[in-house]
C-alpha cells in the first residue's frame, strides 16, 4: 500500500499545441495520454499489444547525501511539459497512460525507494511498459526492485541485466544507508541475499569520476563496463562486441540513463556535469541496439536537475532520449507510422 508519498497526475502539466482535434497524424502526446491511479486496485489489466505508463520520482535525497547538486527532485514535471508536445509517431493502438509521482517530502529514502517498487510492480502486473522520470538516479535501487518483484512472481530466480549509461560506477559502500551512489552495490547485495546472478555493465564510465577502490570493487563483484574514452576511440564493432557478449546472457534488461554521461554541452542541468562526457547520438544508437534485443522491460533517466539547465538543453534531451525508447519499442511491434 502507498502511504502519503504517492500523488496521482496532474493533468494541467500536459497541454500544448493543437494542430487537430479529430485527425490523429496530428496529434501530439498531451492529446493521446491517459491517466491512473496507481492506489486504485481495480485498474483493469491493458489487453493490447503496446503500453507505456510514465511514473515520476520527485526525489533527490540520495543526491544530497552523495553531496551533489541537488534539483533533479523538479525533474519529472520539467520532463512531462517537453514531452507534452512530441508528435504521436505510433498506431493508434498504442496507448500512454501516466500514472502520477512518487513523493520523498515527510518519508526516508528507503520508504520513497519501496514506493518507487511498489509502483513499477503494479504498472508491470498491468502489462504496461514503464518509464520512470528521475529525481536522484537513487531511482535505480527502487525500480530494479519493482522489477524483481514483479518477475519473481513467475521464475524465482529471473535473469535481470542492467545496463546503465552513466559516469560513475554507483558501487560505494554505504554503512550508513543508500544515496546517488550506492545502488549497485546495493542490488549486488540483493541478489546475494537472494542467490541471483549479479549482471550490471555500466557504459560511459569516467576514470577522473572514480577511485580505484571502485575499479576494483567492479572488477570484485564481476561488473562490466566501458569507458568513455574507450567508446571515442573505438569502432562500433568492437563495442557491439561488449554489448552482445552482455545482453545475450540476460533474460531481462532494465536500462537506466544518468544525465551526466554526456557532455555539459548537451547535458549542462545534471548533478555532476562532465565536460569530456559523451555525444547523445552514441548513445541513442546503442539505446536502440539494446531495445531490438526484445530484452529490455522497464526504463528510467535520472539526475536531469532543472536549476543548472540551459534553454531546457537537459530536459529537452530527456524527452529525446524517451521518444526513441517508445519508438523503438513500437518499430519492434510494427506499431509505427513510419
Amino acid at each position: 500500500m502507498f502511504n502519503n508519498n504517492y500523488k496521482i497526475a496532474d493533468k494541467n502539466v500536459w497541454k500544448g499545441r493543437i494542430d487537430s482535434e479529430d485527425n490523429y497524424d496530428a496529434f501530439r502526446w498531451h492529446q493521446w495520454i491517459q491517466f491512473i491511479d496507481l492506489s486504485n486496485d481495480n485498474i483493469p489489466v491493458f489487453n493490447g499489444t503496446l503500453g507505456f505508463c510514465i511514473i515520476g520520482f520527485c526525489c533527490d535525497v540520495g543526491v544530497q547525501i552523495n553531496k551533489g547538486r541537488f534539483g533533479a527532485a523538479k525533474a519529472p514535471q520539467s520532463i512531462r511539459k517537453e514531452l507534452s508536445n512530441l508528435p504521436c509517431w505510433f498506431k493508434e493502438e498504442v496507448k500512454l497512460f501516466d500514472a502520477g509521482d512518487i513523493l520523498s517530502e515527510d518519508c526516508t529514502l528507503e520508504q520513497s525507494q519501496d514506493a518507487l517498487a511498489l509502483a513499477v510492480q503494479k504498472i508491470l502486473n498491468l502489462n504496461l511498459f514503464p518509464i520512470v522520470l528521475g529525481g536522484g538516479h537513487e531511482v535505480a535501487f527502487g525500480h530494479y526492485n519493482g522489477i524483481l518483484n514483479y518477475l519473481s512472481q513467475n521464475k524465482s530466480k529471473p535473469k535481470i541485466g542492467i545496463v546503465n549509461f552513466d559516469a560513475h560506477l554507483d558501487i560505494r559502500p554505504y554503512p550508513n544507508g543508500g544515496s546517488s551512489g550506492t545502488m549497485f552495490r546495493q542490488i549486488a547485495d540483493v541478489c546475494s541475499d537472494k542467490e541471483l546472478e549479479y549482471s550490471y555493465m555500466c557504459v560511459g564510465v569516467q576514470k577522473y569520476s572514480n577511485t580505484v577502490d571502485l575499479f576494483k570493487t567492479a572488477n570484485n563483484l564481476g561488473v562490466s563496463y566501458i569507458l568513455e574514452k574507450d567508446i571515442s576511440i573505438s569502432d562500433d564493432w568492437s563495442l557491439i562486441e561488449k554489448f552482445d557478449t552482455f545482453l545475450n546472457n540476460q533474460d531481462h534488461i532494465y536500462m537506466t540513463i544518468c544525465s551526466d554521461v554526456f557532455s555539459s554541452a548537451f547535458a549542462p542541468g545534471v548533478s555532476a556535469p562532465q565536460p569530456l562526457g559523451l555525444d547523445p547520438e552514441t548513445v541513442l544508437k546503442f539505446l536502440k541496439y539494446i531495445i531490438k534485443t526484445k530484452k529490455i522491460v522497464s526504463f528510467d533517466i535520472a539526475e536531469v536537475t532543472p536549476r543548472f539547465d540551459q534553454d531546457n538543453t537537459t530536459v529537452n534531451l530527456a524527452k529525446v532520449l524517451i521518444f526513441s525508447v517508445v519508438n523503438t519499442l513500437c518499430q519492434i511491434y510494427n506499431l509505427s507510422i513510419d
